[in-house]
């Protein structure tokens, strides 16, 4: 397997094609807070969008901190340091996007070519004090420093998820059972949950270069307790570390957060032993030895052509960006659509009528009239009453179609050469169907949804629609009715839900991926198209898990 294969990852069945507008290009891997994949801005430029996974989107708590975090995280410039460039606290899901860095990450430089000598590690700490000076300056503390948060660019290092480290605080587990981070990268304060501050991450510094120089932790494998123990009372074993790496490595990991080197100190201490190579700008030789050739950054994936036709009111689509519609602009807009069509149909009747008069006067059957010297004759009784007939259209049988064709001189809009053409009507295309709104419906292992019914919740199991957590994240399924889930929808239409269900096949849909705010278009086996907007998932629980949301029904919409 190439190094490119590696890095990008084709996007599975249950990633989405589109969050907030980016087009997903591959799957860069995923972490405790989430998938990330590979995007491109409007510009072309490469970013690595991270999504929130479901179970940390639902907690309102999380919400609140990622949100804190994004804004302070917005104000980090370094040039050691992943710019974080767009994010959304209040997507559906949470998302954030940075400037993509083109190079393996320090955990799969060193499994690939073990431990890194001196120069470089030199270079990364250098690089990765810089990047914790940017951070500290603005009130941040990354608080899960670790090698698969290093990403080594051919000019140097780069520190990521600085911006979302905080707001994981709480709802993430580890063996001390409140703190965030990764228990063998971690200083012993933030081990026993004491305060954190900027020389927790100089700790972790330590931590990482060594796990550089010795090609693994350097407090060893095992356990989360058994590693946290170590850490917390046990001094750090610096014999295996070169020589020239102990006495700053010794500073960085003392057990006093006071006695710790900054981060401006770690800088100089690295330029001083690097000598005339720290001015060499990209770095040593031996540095881009270490990132290896770049892997070939995937194209933007191109915009669809469109084939739904956009919306003459409202807004231009779900994942446009723009203000979404509530459920009353909604709702209003599908009534404006039903005046227009109600127009149109009052408008071609009028024609019609208008048609119908001018052909009666052309021939004489309205005043009785001869068309004399004309070659033709007046139309005949037999010929007025056949084209009166209920269900037949002028000309034509009793109960032939209104579009059958007609022999030259049948037609009552024709001479009796056959020269006069006839006026074709077509049937007008039917209104958009009304609407059903219910609030709240609820959805648990004893109830079930049917979109036939007039009360579509139901208190039974006997609703074609049920809720069911036997599978891992739970799912909605179904024996005959179609599910899709709108990826990024806010206020999707019936015309959107109609087209899209077209071509699904699915009758189950997992909730993994799903959120307050995640929307499900359904269609049963009679044409009626429902929309659930999914408000509260509880699934931590299996046994007491589930759903509530508003749902709204197209009778026979299909």
């Amino acid at each position: 397997m190439n190094q490119a294969s590696e890095v990008f990852q084709p996007l599975q069945a249950d990633d989405p094609p589109v969050v907030a507008g980016y087009r997903l290009a591959a799957r860069l891997g995923a972490g405790g807070m989430g998938r990330v994949y590979l995007s491109h801005t409007q510009g072309g430029r490469p970013v690595a969008l991270k999504v929130v996974r479901p179970e940390l989107a639902d907690d309102p708590d999380f919400r609140r901190r990622f949100r804190r975090e994004i804004t302070a995280a917005r104000r980090v410039r370094g040039a050691y340091t992943a710019e974080l460039i767009d994010a959304d606290a209040d997507g559906v899901p949470p998302w954030l996007a940075t400037l993509y860095v083109p190079g393996p990450s320090l955990t799969d430089a060193v499994a690939r070519r073990g431990p890194l000598p001196v120069p470089a590690v030199l270079w990364l700490m250098a690089g990765v004090a810089e990047a914790l000076q940017a951070i500290h300056a603005e009130g941040v503390v990354h608080r899960d420093l670790k090698p698969s948060n290093v990403l080594l660019a051919a000019d140097g290092p780069r520190v990521i998820d600085f911006g979302i480290a905080l707001a994981a605080d709480g709802t993430s587990y580890t063996a001390t059972g409140g703190t965030i981070g990764t228990p063998a990268f971690m200083a012993p304060e933030q081990a026993s949950g004491d305060e954190v501050t900027a020389a927790t991450d100089v700790f972790a510094l330590g931590q990482t270069a060594a796990f550089a120089a010795l090609g693994r932790p350097l407090y060893g494998e095992g356990s989360a307790v058994n590693v946290l123990y170590r850490i917390v009372h046990s001094a750090p074993d610096l014999s295996l570390v070169p020589e020239p790496l102990r006495p700053l490595l010794a500073r960085c990991l003392a057990a006093d957060p006071a006695e710790r080197a900054t981060p401006a100190e770690v800088v100089d201490w690295c330029r001083r032993r690097l000598g005339a190579d720290a001015d060499a700008g990209g770095g040593p030789a031996v540095w881009r030895e270490i990132t290896g050739p770049q892997a070939v950054v995937p194209a933007p994936v191109p915009d669809p052509t469109p084939v739904v036709p956009q919306p003459l009111i409202g807004y231009p689509g779900p994942t446009a960006g723009w203000p979404q519609p509530t459920a009353e602009q909604r709702r209003a807009r599908r009534r404006r659509t039903a005046l227009v069509s109600a127009a149109g149909v009052a408008g071609g009747a009028l024609l019609v009528a208008a048609g119908a008069w001018w052909v009666m006067d052309a021939s004489g059957g309205a005043g009785g009239r001869a068309a004399a010297g004309s070659g033709t004759s007046a139309t005949g009784p037999a010929d007025r009453s056949s084209a009166s007939a209920p269900g037949s259209s002028p000309g034509s049988s009793p109960g032939s179609s209104p579009g059958a064709a007609r022999t030259p001189g049948s037609s009552a809009l024709g001479s009796g050469d056959g020269t006069s053409g006839g006026v074709a009507s077509s049937p007008a295309s039917p209104a958009e169907p009304r609407p059903e709104d219910f609030a709240g419906v609820w959805l648990d292992a004893k109830t079930s949804l049917s979109l036939k019914d007039e009360e579509p919740g139901r208190h039974d199991r006997k609703g074609d629609i049920r809720f069911d957590c036997r599978t891992i994240g739970c799912e909605i399924t179904s024996g005959s009715t179609v599910i899709l889930q709108m990826y990024g929808a806010h206020g999707t239409t019936f015309d959107e839900c109609r087209f899209f269900l077209r071509d699904a096949k699915a009758h189950s849909w997992t909730l993994s991926g799903a959120a307050a705010g995640s929307e499900f278009c359904m269609k049963d086996a009679e044409g009626n198209i429902g929309l659930y907007v999914l408000q509260v998932k509880s699934t931590a629980m299996p046994e007491a898990a589930f759903l509530t949301g508003d749902l709204t029904v197209w009778r026979h919409g299909a």
